[in-house]
């Protein structure tokens, strides 16, 4: 490549087309694989219909913040189960950053001259507009099943799933840089995905959890995904719990921090394994 068209094609214009090619990819990729997206939306559904149904009797949930009165247990479910779409959906997109490595098709962004960062990052917004896709699809399913939000929620929400989103994904790139094969990495998500999941307010109040296990109560404080699930609850009523939204902005940011140390190829843990990366 020339240095004319090197500056080229790392003008705005370049970075543009480059980051529309890498979420087209990834969507085309989502999109192809029915599959994973009906499996997306069957693990919260069953929680809804099922476990949450079952459980309406003995798990009412009284008047908290966002709640104004009484609640279903399904309604308080939803945002922990909007939450989980997206823990799960991070993962999964980490998921196919080891399988690129696997097959060598990461090597097709080593001659890219766009840095690191920006391919990343592109992969990022990639998994985080697919997991949006899944959530609203989920919301409307639970719409027909009358577990409502009021319609300015749907609206408010979007910038808040942006950003736990990135939380989530940014947690799944740095996993998938510890592993370099798929079984490896496909095997340790649930060790990931079900301790974050259950240890956080998803399921239960946190007033509820410290009555019965004041040490539980506290693991969930400490767990980022927590704030996840309490800033989208806030937001499909309107609010913005501004306390949840900055943490979850700072474990994102921690999180993307270490990952481009990690993806680094000559320092991060990539090299360190012997596993092709993506160069500056």
């Amino acid at each position: 490549m020339t240095g004319r068209e090197r500056t080229s094609a790392l003008s705005p214009s370049g970075y543009a087309t480059c980051f529309a090619g890498i979420v087209w990819r990834e969507a085309l990729r989502f999109f192809s694989q029915r599959g994973r997206f009906l499996s997306a939306l069957v693990r919260p559904l069953v929680w809804l219909f099922i476990f949450a149904a079952g459980l309406r009797s003995v798990l009412g949930v009284s008047i908290i913040p966002p709640y104004e009165t009484y609640v279903l247990y399904e309604v308080y479910v939803t945002p922990g189960l909007v939450a989980m779409i997206q823990l799960f959906n991070g993962l999964q997109s980490s998921l196919s950053m080891v399988y690129d490595r696997e097959v060598g098709a990461m090597r097709i962004l080593l001659v890219s001259p766009y840095p690191r960062w920006f391919l990343l990052l592109s992969k990022l917004a990639a998994g985080v507009f697919t997991s949006i896709l899944q959530v609203y699809a989920f919301l409307f399913v639970a719409y027909l099943w009358e577990v409502e939000a009021p319609v300015m929620g749907y609206f408010t929400l979007l910038p808040t799933l942006v950003v736990t989103g990135l939380m989530l994904g940014a947690m799944g790139l740095l996993l998938s840089s510890l592993f370099r094969q798929l079984e490896n990495f496909a095997s340790v998500m649930n060790f990931v995905i079900f301790p974050m999941f259950f240890a956080s307010s998803a399921l239960y109040p946190l007033w509820r959890i410290q009555e019965s296990s004041p040490l539980l109560y506290e693991l969930c404080r400490l767990n980022p995904f927590t704030y996840a699930v309490e800033a989208i609850r806030f937001a499909l009523y309107g609010q913005f719990d501004m306390t949840s939204l900055a943490i979850v902005t700072g474990v994102a940011v921690a999180f993307l921090i270490m990952s481009l140390f990690a993806y680094n190829p000559s320092k991060g843990l990539i090299a360190r394994r012997g596993a092709p990366a993506m160069a500056d």
